[in-house]
């Protein structure tokens, strides 16, 4: 336990931390699934809207990991790579459809 007030306070401010790192990490991980999704649903019906919401899910996705990495919540490595997933994805989607 902690014997001073500064580090009561930065046990205090690291459990912040970690709740908020906790949700962000969640919040991108639940849009790359969405964008999976998004990917089987287009590859199996390839209509504009299966279409647009490819589109949404994946600027979505990429916005979220660029903000994780800014924020210092993923590495820009990690979230290079995430990236990359999701672009392989698409590309490989688009390209059987196409």
């Amino acid at each position: 336990m902690a014997n001073n007030k500064s580090a009561k306070k930065r046990i205090q401010i690291a459990e912040r931390n970690r709740v908020q790192n906790r949700s962000y990490k969640s919040a991108v991980r639940t849009l790359i699934k969405r964008c999976f999704n998004a990917c089987n649903t287009y590859s199996q019906e390839s209509t504009d809207a299966a279409k647009v919401s490819l589109d949404n899910s994946v600027s979505a996705a990429f916005s979220k990991i660029d903000k994780a990495v800014k924020k210092g919540i993923f590495h820009r490595n990690a979230g290079a790579h995430q990236k990359s997933r999701l672009s392989l994805a698409v590309k490989k989607v688009t390209a059987n459809v196409a």
